[in-house]
C-alpha cells in the first residue's frame, strides 16, 4: 500500500463522514440509490430524500414493483428527474433480467440505465470491492491538487490522467474506503475555497501547497454562456380544479406533470405567447386572467423565468396533443401528482391564496 493510501485510510479511519448508506458490510442497493441521489446533488440534500425512499423502498423488489409516479413522488426535489426513471428501470431489469443479481463489475454495472463511469466504479468499488478509481467533483479537486495536474479535469484527457494517478494508489483491500475516503477528504478538508492544508492528511504530499497552486486546481475549460428563457404557464380553471398536463416520459421531467404553457417568442407579449402554447398543446382556446406569480429556477444548462397566470377556457375541450395525459385536479390533490420545482412552487402559491370564484 502506497504511503498515500495508507496515510489517507488512517485519516478516513478516524474522520470519516457518518451517512446512512454506509454499512459494514456495504449493501448494493443502498449503495446504488445513494450514488443515483447523489449526482450533482450535495449530500445534505440527499440524506433526507434516502432515508424516505428507503422507507417506501427497501429492496430492490419493492422497487421494482412500485409505480413510475410514486417514484417520482418520492424523488420530487432532488431534480435530474431521469435518474429516479433510471432506477425504476433499472431494478425492473435486475430481477427481470438477472434473476435478481447485482452485476459485480463497474462494467457490467453500466451496462444498467443510468449508470455512467463515476456511478459505475463508486458501486462496484463501495459495495463490491472492485479496485477502480471513482472520479466526482471531490476526488477530481483532491488529486489534481495533490499532483499539482495543469490540465483542465473536465476534458477526456483530463480525466484519463487523474484516473492514472489514481489506479496507482488505490489499494486492492480497502477500494471503496479509498475512494470514500478522498471522496470526504474534498467535502471536508480539500475544499474548493480556503483548502485547509493545515489539517490535511496529505499535506506534505501534495504537489500543489509546495508550490502554491492550491488556488489554481484544478484546471477547468471556461463554461459555456447559460441561455435564460422567459416561459407562460396557465392554471386553467372548471368548478374549482385546475387543469395539468403530464410531460411524456422522455426528456426534460419526463413523467413529471405540470401546468400547460411554453416559451415567450420574440416580439410576443406573455399573454399572446400563453394563449398561442395552449392553442398548440391542447387545441383550445383561454381567457388570460390575473398574474399568480412570477417564478425562477435553474438547470443544469438553462435559467427560466416562468410567469403564471389565472386563466379560463373560452373555446374548446382541452386535448393531451403533446402531452402524455390531462387532469382536473382538486386543489387540496396537487400534492398527489410528482411536479418539478417550477410548477411545485405555484402549486403551492395557489394553495396559499383563496381559489378565485368561476
Amino acid at each position: 500500500m502506497s504511503e498515500l493510501a495508507q496515510r489517507l485510510l488512517a485519516w478516513f479511519d478516524q474522520n470519516a463522514r457518518s451517512l446512512p448508506w454506509r454499512e459494514d458490510p456495504p449493501n448494493p442497493y443502498r449503495v446504488w440509490v445513494s450514488e443515483m441521489m447523489l449526482q450533482q446533488t450535495q449530500v445534505e440534500t440527499v440524506v433526507p430524500y434516502f432515508e424516505r425512499w428507503m422507507a417506501h423502498f427497501p429492496t430492490l423488489e419493492a422497487l421494482a414493483e412500485a409505480s413510475v409516479q410514486d417514484v417520482l413522488r418520492l424523488w420530487e426535489g432532488l431534480g435530474y428527474y431521469h435518474r429516479a426513471r433510471a432506477l425504476h428501470r433499472a431494478a425492473q431489469v435486475i430481477i427481470a433480467e438477472r434473476d435478481g443479481v447485482w452485476p459485480q463489475k463497474a462494467e457490467e454495472w453500466q451496462s444498467l440505465p443510468g449508470v455512467g463511469p463515476y456511478t459505475a466504479a463508486a458501486i462496484a468499488s463501495i459495495a463490491l470491492g472492485e479496485p477502480v478509481v471513482a472520479l466526482d467533483g471531490n476526488v477530481r479537486r483532491v488529486l489534481a491538487r495533490l499532483f499539482d495536474l495543469d490540465m483542465p479535469v473536465n476534458t477526456p484527457a483530463g480525466e484519463h490522467e487523474l484516473k492514472r494517478l489514481g489506479q496507482e494508489h488505490i489499494p486492492p483491500e480497502r477500494p471503496g474506503d479509498f475512494n470514500q475516503a478522498l471522496m470526504d477528504l474534498g467535502a471536508m478538508v480539500c475544499t474548493p475555497r480556503s483548502p485547509r492544508c493545515d489539517v490535511c492528511p496529505l499535506a506534505e504530499l501534495c504537489l500543489a501547497r509546495a508550490r502554491g497552486t492550491q488556488a489554481q486546481r484544478p484546471v477547468r475549460q471556461p463554461r459555456k454562456t447559460v441561455p435564460h428563457y422567459i416561459v407562460t404557464a396557465a392554471v386553467i380553471w372548471r368548478e374549482g380544479r385546475v387543469l395539468l398536463a403530464q410531460r411524456p416520459p422522455q426528456g426534460l421531467l419526463g413523467g413529471m406533470w405540470e401546468f400547460p404553457g411554453g416559451k415567450q417568442e420574440p416580439g410576443e407579449s406573455l399573454e399572446a405567447a400563453l394563449e398561442r402554447e395552449i392553442q398548440e398543446e391542447l387545441g383550445t382556446t383561454i381567457e388570460v386572467g390575473a398574474k399568480v406569480g412570477v417564478f425562477q429556477h435553474a438547470y443544469s444548462h438553462f435559467r427560466v423565468t416562468l410567469h403564471a397566470f389565472h386563466c379560463r377556457l373560452v373555446g374548446g375541450e382541452p386535448q393531451p396533443l403533446e402531452a402524455t395525459a390531462l387532469e382536473w385536479v382538486p386543489l387540496a390533490h396537487l400534492s398527489h401528482y410528482p411536479m418539478g420545482k417550477l410548477d411545485r412552487q405555484i402549486a403551492r402559491a395557489l394553495m396559499q391564496r383563496s381559489t378565485p370564484s368561476r
